[in-house]
């Protein structure tokens, strides 16, 4: 799955960089929207985030593209690889990469199986 965001003023930290927490929770929103759509029975919650190390600074009008890709299955949990990259120069190194891990729950919060 594939989705864009444009990094806006409000995005930004004092110094004119994108907060690594924004780009984290669009991260999130963006794997967990994937795998809602892979298994749209399934209730996801985030376990986890492999590696989070942010390559380069995003400025002010940025457009992101960020792509998840399934990588595993498991019983209960589903891990995505995402890639994000700047939307208008696709040649450029990644800005930032990971792996997000959600687990099926049920509505008490219990583990379930996909």
């Amino acid at each position: 799955m594939e989705t864009h965001r444009l990094v806006l003023p409000s995005d930004l930290n004092q110094y004119g960089f994108l907060f690594g927490g924004r780009l984290l929770a669009w991260i999130d929103e963006a794997s967990w929207i994937a795998a809602s759509l892979d298994f749209p029975h399934c209730q996801f919650v985030t376990i986890g985030m492999d590696r989070v190390e942010f390559r380069q600074g995003v400025r002010e009008g940025t457009i992101l593209r960020i792509c998840s890709s399934r990588t595993k299955k498991g019983n209960s949990s589903v891990t995505y690889e995402v890639n994000v990259t700047d939307g208008k120069n696709p040649s450029l190194p990644p800005i930032f990469n990971t792996h997000v891990t959600f687990v099926s729950v049920n509505d008490q919060g219990e583990k379930r199986g996909i």
